[in-house]
């Protein structure tokens, strides 16, 4: 886990977008931001240091730049997952579920889906 890079708050919102539309230049990732809308600059920035990072590339149109994720959601999710695990629970997936059924106080209902999916995958 030493090497998994975890992304700061505004590199998740970008990546977050561009998972949500697989590729896309700067103006379509700020199309989609909430308002109030960040400067073209500011996003521009934030989607090169992902490609340092390594979680997007791009394809050159003209002098402009199309992004796409090169990490999926999942293998991100993964990683921020298997962190967390590590870092926090031992590596111990019950104490961190037990966590979570603790603080989050969950209905029957979601007991009973958690239980389900426990089921299915023995």
């Amino acid at each position: 886990m030493e090497d998994f890079k975890e992304l700061t708050k505004a590199e998740e919102q970008i990546m977050q977008e561009l998972w949500e539309i697989g590729r896309g230049f700067v103006k379509d990732i700020i199309d989609r931001l909430p308002e109030p809308k960040p400067a073209y600059n500011t996003v521009s920035t934030i989607v090169r240091i992902l490609e340092t990072k390594g979680f997007v590339s791009h394809e050159s149109f003209g002098k402009s730049h199309q992004y796409l994720p090169k990490i999926s959601k999942e293998e991100y999710k993964k990683g921020i997952t298997g962190k967390l695990l590590n870092n926090y629970f031992d590596n111990s997936p019950k104490s961190m579920l037990s966590y979570f059924l603790e603080e989050n106080k969950l209905d029957v209902k979601e007991l009973d889906d958690i239980l389900s999916i426990i089921r299915q995958n023995k």
